[in-house]
Order: C-alpha cells, then sequence, then structure tokens
C-alpha cells in the first residue's frame, strides 16, 4: 500500500509495541462537528496561588506544609492509589480471581511557579525535572517489593487534572500493568528473534523515511508514531538504545528536555491553547533482571481532535471494536513540524 493510499482509503495500521491494530478513516476528517465543544484553556494564572494545596509554602489538605521549593518538588501523594502496606492475599472462586497489589505514588511539582507549564519553561529547567524523575525511579527501583516504575503527567481539566499547578505523578509497583505487559512481551520476542531493539530497527526505518519525524536532536527523535490513536500523539524516543531513564549522562538529559520542550510548546502553538494530554515513560521494569530488549520511550496522548473546543471521544467503535482515528500521522506530523 502506497502513501497516497494511506491518505485516501480506510485501514487498519499494527502497533508493534503492543500488538494491537488502530483503523484510520482518513475520508471522515471533514464531516461535520455537531456535538460537545470544550472550554478553551487560555485562563492566565499568578505565579503564585494561595490557594493551591502544591505552590510553595503551602499547606497540603493533609496538614502538612509545602517547604519553599526553588525548582522542582516530589512528595508522596496524599490520597495514593496503591498502598504501600496492603496486606498480602488472593482470592479465587471459580472466575472470581483477585490479588492483592501494594506500591508507593509520588506528586512531583515541576515549578514552583504556579503559571508555567512544561511548555513554558526552558530545556535546562526542563532537565531538573528529568535529575528528579531519575532520583525517583533510582529509589523506588531499589525496594525488592517495586517491580516496576509508572512516571506520568496529566495535563489539563479536559485529561482530568485535578491541579492547575504544573505536575505530574509517578505510581510503582510489584507487578507490571497491562500496558508496559504488553510492550514488554513484544519487546523481547523481537529481540530473541532479531537480537536488536524492536524500537531501535523501527526508529532507522522512520529516519531513513522521514515522513512522520517532528524533530530531531543529537540524542532524540519526536516523532507521531505509525500506528498512532490520539489525533496528535507523539513519541521521544532514545537515539541509542537504553532500557531507563537511568542511563541517560547530564547532556543525554538536556537533549531530552529540549526534546519535551519542543513538542509541549509546538502543541501549545498548534490550536493557541494550553494544550491538554497525557503523557507517560514506559521503560525497563525494576526486577533486577538485564532487560536488554526494552527500549524506553515517552508518549503524548492529547485529546484534541480539529480545534481547541473539539476533542476526540474514545466511544462506541473505540470501545468495543478497536481504536479509531481520522486524521492521518502523516497530516499531523506536518501540522506540528510546521509550528518549530
Amino acid at each position: 500500500m502506497n502513501n497516497t493510499d494511506l491518505q485516501d482509503y480506510s485501514h487498519k495500521r499494527f502497533n508493534i509495541l503492543t500488538g494491537e491494530w488502530v483503523l484510520v478513516s482518513p475520508h471522515r476528517a471533514k464531516r461535520p462537528w455537531q456535538g460537545q465543544n470544550e472550554a478553551v484553556a487560555n485562563d492566565v494564572r499568578p505565579a503564585y496561588d494561595e490557594a493551591c494545596y502544591l505552590c510553595a509554602g503551602n499547606t497540603r489538605i493533609n496538614g502538612e506544609v509545602n517547604p519553599k521549593y526553588q525548582d522542582v518538588f516530589v512528595f508522596t501523594n496524599d490520597f495514593a492509589a496503591l498502598q504501600k502496606d496492603s496486606k498480602s492475599f488472593s482470592v479465587e472462586d471459580g472466575l472470581l480471581v483477585a490479588e492483592s497489589e501494594t506500591g508507593i505514588c509520588k506528586v512531583i511539582c515541576f515549578s514552583p511557579d504556579h503559571s508555567k507549564s512544561l511548555a513554558h519553561m526552558s530545556a535546562k529547567e526542563i532537565q531538573k525535572v528529568v535529575f528528579a524523575w531519575q532520583k525517583e525511579f533510582s529509589e523506588l527501583a531499589e525496594n525488592p517489593n517495586i517491580n516496576y516504575v509508572q512516571i506520568f503527567e496529566n495535563k489539563g481539566a479536559v485529561m482530568g487534572c485535578s491541579n492547575p499547578h504544573p505536575h505530574g505523578q509517578i505510581w510503582s509497583q510489584s507487578t507490571l500493568p497491562n500496558e508496559v505487559d504488553k510492550k514488554n512481551t513484544q519487546q523481547l520476542t523481537y529481540y530473541n528473534k532479531k537480537n536488536r531493539s524492536l524500537l531501535g530497527d523501527y526508529l532507522a526505518q522512520e529516519l531513513e523515511k522521514q515522513e512522520r519525524i517532528i524533530f530531531e536532536n543529537d540524542g532524540f527523535v519526536v516523532l507521531v508514531p505509525f500506528w498512532a490513536v490520539w489525533p496528535f500523539e507523539a513519541m521521544i524516543v532514545p537515539k541509542k538504545r537504553q532500557s531507563t531513564i537511568l542511563e541517560l549522562n547530564e547532556n543525554e538529559a538536556l537533549q531530552y528536555a529540549e526534546a519535551i520542550s519542543v513538542l509541549t510548546k509546538a502543541y501549545d502553538s498548534l490550536f493557541k491553547t494550553s494544550f491538554p494530554y497525557s503523557s507517560g515513560i514506559h521503560q525497563a521494569p525494576t526486577d533486577g533482571k538485564a532487560n536488554d530488549h526494552w527500549h524506553w520511550h515517552m508518549s503524548f496522548y492529547p485529546p484534541l481532535l480539529r480545534s481547541a473546543t473539539v476533542k476526540k471521544f474514545m466511544v462506541g467503535y473505540e470501545m468495543f471494536g478497536s481504536p479509531q482515528r481520522d486524521i492521518t500521522a502523516e497530516t499531523a506530523v506536518k501540522m506540528l513540524r510546521d509550528l518549530i
């Protein structure tokens, strides 16, 4: 199938990292929209908000007082989804199966400035966030009860973010979550066959074609993956195979920060709004194994479809069949690349 076919006709694309398919329907991109319109997220926020639980020096809901932090601030989540000391148990009653799950959840404030998202921070400022991610990952990985560390951010009210202060989260747990388990299986299968990185080989092909590349520097590539589900989904991938972010040296951490900066600024420019998204870093488990098959990467899943007020809904066919998108990956990457 040539590129003209991919841009004109319905088809499905294979996600090499999960083993799943996404339906692409480029002919639907021009359909009229009479559905829900979201509020435009262009509120001007102050650098400090006395009512914000995450601002420096403020008191959180549990009574603890935040330090007067100057850069990045990390603390254990006051409302953690995973309990560190949860009772160990299992339930197996016919087809009713459950197991206890333990973990540690943390919150990471990117900046003391209440008004600054990653898109408003410099690469050097974001590098400090990367250093904090590395520190937290390293400490959690040493815990024998932690076998996976998930770093992520929900940006914007439309993505369920409960506090506008720029922050992300780190959830760590004793087992692999579903999406990571899929990627672990796919990468291991490929590595066992080829003795090479699945994502490394994919990246080499994308760099040769130059059809879905948004930006690259010496260490990283920002691209829209061939199998992208969300309209303006993007992925940041290190050119050198690394299992986790702990392998980043200081210069590579800055290159990674630059990649994040470029992408988030392009997002905000696309529809002239503070662009909502969920982002997350997928990396090797912390189970003590070599995990040479892993090639870590960071994905961004933004919900906006055609404007600052129209978002993509994952309903109907997406819920009962498989993911579906209208705008092709190639169209999305051109729109983003033109903004850099």
